[in-house]
């Protein structure tokens, strides 16, 4: 099947293929609301951090629903990484850890919000040290590996417009 012309029911005018840069701009804005988020709360501006970790919040869950919705559509058949070279074991030291901590992501924003919702603000702290660059990184490291897998260094058939 060409994933091209499949599209969601849901959004008649949006095809599963755009879903990867649809979800690489959702990381995109979720990494520039973590990073104002985090700069706010080191000057101590608690409502401005609050007010860009919302949008964080509700950017990176409308990332996973995309993920979600592009992997159960494609599984397997998702593009390849084709470029050769140095950059080939760059691309998948930075994929495999992107990975990795993006499964322990999830986890770590809902045990940081929790106390939040306790008014547990030492808590959340404390988490959040640890939550806030691990986020970050992933967020990041989502829309460099969309870029090199999909402008950069794209495979033959999205290259020539296939």
């Amino acid at each position: 099947m060409d994933v091209e012309r499949w599209t969601l029911d849901v959004f008649p005018l949006l095809k599963i293929a755009d879903l990867p840069a649809i979800n690489a701009s959702l990381n995109f804005i979720s990494t520039l609301f973590i990073s104002v988020g985090w700069y706010q709360i080191r000057r101590g501006h608690w409502r401005r951090h609050v007010a860009c970790m919302i949008p964080a919040l509700i950017s990176s869950t409308l990332f996973l629903v995309g993920y979600l919705v592009y992997h159960a559509h494609v599984g397997e058949r998702s593009t390849h990484f084709t470029a050769q070279g140095i950059i080939r074991p760059i691309y998948f030291a930075m994929l495999i850890s992107h990975i990795l901590l993006a499964f322990v992501t999830l986890p770590l924003v809902i045990i940081t919000l929790v106390p939040v919702f306790r008014r547990r603000w030492d808590r959340h702290t404390r988490i959040a040290r640890w939550t806030m660059p691990i986020w970050l990184y992933v967020s990041v490291t989502g829309v460099l590996v969309y870029l090199m897998l999909y402008k950069w260094f794209p495979p033959a058939n999205l290259a020539l417009g296939r």
